[in-house]
């Protein structure tokens, strides 16, 4: 098991290269997803449909075709849907939350989903799925029918286009017009993470971090030989070799004296080039474990014969990073939307003379979460729609930002000091999961 000592902390020295967490066999791994998806089905959902007023939920999927939320529902050996695959919750709102009575959840599938979702369709006696689909809803009777659409979170909308018509030709003109859609289910189901999950979440994101510092150290960067491609594909190695996944395929790019950054674009799209002494190296990294993901941005500095640390000049560009993450944290407040965070952030920090680009995200079951979007990289004005979702609490989000500086030490050449790291916000405040960059890594 993952242990609790794996504690979040802050760095206070230099980074050095952290053991990698114990990491599960396969079968374990699927027995702790299966608990853990278990306890979120029994508690969290009827809690969300009782908030909303829902009392009927169906969610479709075709294999290869699947509803984000559907694909976080299903049991861990489960790889895809099965066929067509519908999943209904129904809460009887009258009566007593908790009570066996109150919730129900159904499979009309060919197939019992796991032990999760007993099947309710038995296509001797019924053929048509969707009859019998359309005959289980009219036995309950819902006044509110929540589907997954929605125009602003690709999370939440799910249910395509012709298994829509389909449901609806299925369904008594009655029942058409309670159809509602699922947006703050869906929502909530996927960025609200239990007890268990952030019992767990702090040595996922430390797993992340000790491949980061290996990859920043001289056991992968040798000044002259090492390429940035080299780094990319040690890296996309290692978590191979971890029995890891990554969900996106990490960047490394390198800014020196005399070369500006350019933008965000041409650091994502730069060309492979050979790092050198003198050179601020940037990773951009996330990986996949337990079905929770990571997103992490830190730096190295590769010292000049006789250097023993980074010029002061990006030491200080680090620290006005530090800062600006303090700034952003210290807007979250439950119920606070994503757009007013980013305004009152952006105005403190140009009030203190930073030169601040905020581009948060919300991070879980999904690399970019469900949540509210805080900044993107070329919309610091807000983000209509996804900017608009207020914050909750027990919601993990990447910290995500940077800081334009000028180093004297290069010339005033100007430097992106670009910082990602892994954040709880509780309700009260923000925690990081396994502490932040506050000092370069050093090569060698």
């Amino acid at each position: 098991m993952l242990t609790p000592a794996l504690l979040s902390c802050t760095l206070l020295g230099p980074p050095q290269e952290l053991p990698t967490p114990v990491i599960l066999p396969l079968r374990q791994q699927a027995a702790l997803r299966d608990e853990i998806l278990a306890q979120r089905l029994d508690t969290l959902v009827p809690q969300l449909m009782r908030e909303e007023a829902i009392d009927l939920w169906i969610l479709i999927a075709r294999e290869y075709n699947e509803d984000p939320v559907v694909r976080t529902m299903l049991p861990a050996t489960w790889l895809s849907a099965r066929r067509r695959t519908v999943l209904v919750f129904h809460e009887a709102l009258g009566v007593e939350a908790g009570t066996e009575a109150a919730s129900e959840r159904l499979a009309v599938s060919r197939y019992a989903v796991g032990n999760l979702f007993p099947a309710a369709w038995d296509p001797g006696s019924e053929p048509d799925q969707w009859k019998r689909l359309a005959q289980l809803i009219a036995e309950r009777d819902p006044q509110r029918i929540a589907l997954d659409v929605s125009p602003d979170f690709a999370h939440a909308d799910g249910l395509s286009h012709s298994e829509h018509e389909a449901l609806v030709r299925a369904l008594p003109e009655v029942y058409r017009s309670r159809l509602v859609s699922a947006e703050r289910l869906a929502l909530g189901w996927l960025e609200r993470r239990s007890e268990r999950e952030l019992e767990l979440y702090p040595a996922i994101v430390r797993i992340a971090h000790s491949i980061l510092a290996e990859a920043l150290s001289e056991r992968v960067i040798q000044p002259g030989a090492t390429s940035t491609e080299d780094i990319v594909w040690w890296l996309r190695e290692r978590v191979r070799g971890l029995g890891l996944e990554t969900w996106f395929h990490p960047s490394v790019s390198l800014q020196r004296h005399s070369e500006a950054p350019g933008a965000m674009t041409e650091l994502f799209g730069a060309k492979e080039d050979v790092v050198r002494h003198g050179d601020l190296v940037h990773i951009d990294f996330g990986i996949t474990y337990l079905g929770l993901n990571t997103d992490t941005q830190q730096h190295a500095y590769v010292l000049r014969p006789g250097e023993t640390e980074a010029p002061a000049g990006l030491r200080q560009g680090l620290r006005d990073g530090n800062r600006l993450q303090d700034l952003l944290t210290g807007n979250f407040v439950s119920a606070r939307s994503g757009n007013e965070i980013l305004a009152a952030t952006l105005e403190a920090a140009r009030a203190e003379g930073l030169r601040p680009t905020i581009y948060t995200h919300p991070l879980g079951y999904h690399g970019h979460g469900a949540g509210p979007t805080i900044g993107l990289w070329d919309q610091q004005g807000g983000v209509p729609g996804k900017g608009d979702a207020p914050l909750v609490p027990r919601s993990v989000h990447s910290i995500e930002l940077n800081v334009r500086v000028e180093v004297p030490e290069w010339d005033g050449t100007e430097v992106l000091i670009m910082l990602e790291e892994d954040a709880l916000f509780d309700g009260a405040g923000v925690r990081y999961l396994d502490g932040r960059q506050e000092f370069f890594h050093l090569v060698p």
